[in-house]
């Protein structure tokens, strides 16, 4: 029996009174077997006549929204939960994409016949909360406990190109071994170019469920491989071809260091997905450079500028599957940066050091990019307790007032503008160099950057 809160009965009970019989179906079913929560729900609608009398039934407990008349799904939100209802439906592919698809509404249709729509066994389970039954026509419970993932139905499952990435995230969610007949499904899929018609921002959202939902995106990342969709998402192809100098990776190749850290920097993840997706994808490509840049001299591997090239072929990367500028933007000056934290350390940088690496980028985020770098190796001996650049830097950069964002000027065109200085296009130049010169560390204070500024003015920087 799946424990329902009352607000949960009464809906049900309320459903159950004007002749429809609710059916819980999806991921609260799933999760429920897997000891995960989740306030989505999924019900299906048994008797159901039309979506006018649905709605009017469901008015009473809030706002509803109407997911377009093919699918006929209404989205209410109540008590907490965000509750997809939808009739009994089969679909068939009638055209090109994730959205094509034929659907025909059946009332009555068989929960079993209603299920076989859906892609994966563990999907594919039932409960009615009035009966208390639990509705199993495909053994997705014994999937769950068997940690294997199935698809229900191979004929229709191939239907849909989308389900290849959602069998990606679900194995590294669940901790799943996909089954050999569905892997064969999905490379035969990719061969036939299943993942060239879907949109950028689909895969994109599979990869955000990849990457935000699972402690360890490792094994969806090499169920992607094994199903040979990386040449897709090129050049991350060629990251196990790529070896590293023995003693500072002693796992092996570029690919074994990048799954390592991902999974290291999954364990770091603060729970706020945008912050979150944004380290993860930086440490998933912090390395792709080093395939173009690797090189053997003098019996040593070395690939020299492999941060700042990687960043330029992190750019076309992110732009495939993403519109959101914004997030690039943040994401491309860590992989830039990545190795910086250990190189200011090594060098007992100054100060001004990490002033300036602050106009750069976020360094609270880059010393969690490059803690999961560093931690996400074989090491030779004892694993190290801490990551002592990371902890270094964290402490000098919170002491300067710098750990989230750059230092705020002192000086500003204002100042320029009180002594006197017509506003002109030698402003930008003057203020770079205050800048530069409180960077430097040349002044602390506004009194100081003003002092400063009299100077440089009358020598005649001007």
């Amino acid at each position: 029996m799946i424990p329902l809160f009352p607000p949960l009965v009464r809906l049900v009970e309320h459903l159950s009174h004007h002749g429809i019989k609710p059916i819980f179906v999806g991921g609260f079913v799933r999760d429920f077997f897997t000891g995960h929560t989740t306030s989505d729900l999924d019900i299906e609608l048994y008797g159901v006549t039309s979506l006018e009398t649905l709605e009017a039934l469901l008015r009473p407990f809030g706002k509803l929204g109407l997911y377009g008349k093919s699918f006929g799904v209404l989205k209410l939100n109540y008590e907490g939960y965000s509750i997809d209802f939808s009739p009994p439906r089969t679909e068939s592919k009638s055209g090109f994409g994730h959205k094509g698809f034929e659907l025909e509404w059946f009332s009555d249709l068989d929960f079993s016949a209603a299920a076989r729509r859906r892609d994966f066994t563990i999907n594919a389970i039932g409960y009615d909360p009035l009966t208390q039954t639990l509705l199993d026509p495909f053994g997705g419970v014994e999937d769950l406990k068997a940690k294997r993932l199935r698809c229900v139905d191979p004929e229709t499952f191939i239907d849909d190109p989308l389900r290849v990435l959602r069998a990606v995230q679900f194995t590294a969610r669940f901790e799943l071994t996909c089954d050999k007949n569905l892997l064969a499904l999905c490379r035969q899929m990719i061969a036939n170019g299943a993942l060239n018609e879907l949109p950028k921002e689909r895969i994109f959202e599979e990869f955000k469920k990849l990457l935000l939902q699972s402690n360890r995106p490792s094994i969806g990342m090499a169920l992607l491989r094994d199903m040979g969709a990386l040449g897709f998402f090129t050049p991350l192809d060629r990251l196990e071809e790529t070896p590293q100098e023995k003693d500072s990776h002693p796992e092996g190749s570029v690919w074994v260091h990048t799954l390592m850290a991902l999974d290291s920097m999954a364990s770091l993840r603060c729970g706020e997905w945008r912050d979150d997706i944004i380290l993860m994808l930086a440490v998933l490509l912090h390395d792709i450079g080093k395939p173009d840049t690797t090189l053997y001299a003098d019996g040593i591997l070395n690939a020299p500028k492999h941060a700042e090239i990687g960043a330029e072929m992190a750019q076309d990367w992110l732009e495939r599957v993403t519109e959101d500028k914004t997030l690039i933007s943040r994401i491309l000056p860590l992989i830039r940066y990545h190795g910086w934290p250990r190189k200011l350390y090594r060098s007992n940088a100054l100060d001004s050091d990490i002033l300036r690496l602050s106009t750069y980028v976020c360094i609270r985020d880059l010393i969690l990019v490059a803690k999961a770098d560093f931690f996400g190796r074989a090491f030779v001996g004892n694993i190290p307790e801490h990551f002592e650049a990371g902890e270094w830097l964290y402490e000098r950069a919170s002491a300067l007032g710098v750990l989230v964002e750059p230092p705020v000027p002192l000086l500003m065109g204002r100042d320029l503008i009180a002594l006197g200085m017509p506003p002109s296009e030698a402003f930008k130049s003057i203020l770079n160099d205050a800048y530069d010169a409180q960077l430097n560390q040349l002044f602390f204070t506004r009194d100081q950057a003003l002092e400063w500024l009299n100077i440089y003015l009358e020598r005649g920087k001007l």
